[in-house]
């Protein structure tokens, strides 16, 4: 039979929970009032919006909850967020298939570099999704990114990790603590990058 929750027990989790959004808050307020913060964010959406006026396409990689980032990214650009528009040319590099058999065959720090290599032309765009900066797949991924020319995209955490280095253009979340309140800000990140992604290349009929 199911049991019903003690009042003290839901004001034990009501507490919990205001602690999480008042978290979240509060480092959502510091980069609100962070104008390189934000410049960085705008300027990606630039950096994206010219690379597909160009012809070019947009790839996308992150592990675990950065994995639904990236896919989420993709499906907002080649499906529509908020305007009625043209497909754009992105797609995430999340094919079950390729992963374990890369994995299973090269190991998994190669899941998305051996796709970006398969895939990537010189002015594409990879956006590499790690919170911490220091997923070696996505590194790997980067590097190879970077070998072909790509333009490398990063939404890091933290420090920026090993990825800051690798990146052609950075949006970082400065936050030491767990990493869901990165990938909380990433999300709201990839919706702005989008919308401004759709607003310059509306403006061009596209």
């Amino acid at each position: 039979m199911l049991k019903i929750p003690t009042t003290l027990h839901i004001m034990q989790n009501i507490s919990t929970s205001r602690s999480h959004f008042k978290e979240t808050f509060s480092l959502l307020s510091g980069l609100v009032d962070d104008e390189k913060f934000l410049n960085s964010v705008d300027q990606a959406a630039c950096i994206i919006a010219a690379s597909i006026e160009k012809g070019n396409k947009i790839m996308s990689c992150g592990n675990g909850g950065s994995m639904c980032d990236a896919m989420h990214f993709a499906e907002e650009l080649s499906g529509n967020y908020r305007e009625a528009r043209p497909a754009y040319p992105a797609f995430a590099l999340s094919d079950a298939s390729a992963l374990t058999c890369i994995g299973n065959d090269y190991g998994f720090e190669n899941v998305f570099s051996r796709q970006v290599e398969a895939l990537g032309k010189q002015h594409d765009i990879l956006l590499a999704i790690s919170t911490s900066g220091n997923s070696p797949n996505i590194l790997k991924a980067a590097e190879i990114a970077k070998s072909k020319g790509l333009i490398v995209v990063g939404l890091t955490g933290k420090d920026g990790g090993k990825l800051k280095s690798l990146c052609d253009h950075e949006i970082r979340i400065p936050w030491d603590g767990y990493p869901d309140r990165i990938q909380e800000i990433h999300i709201m990140c990839i919706h702005a990058i989008i919308s401004g992604v759709e607003s310059e290349l509306k403006d061009k009929g596209l």
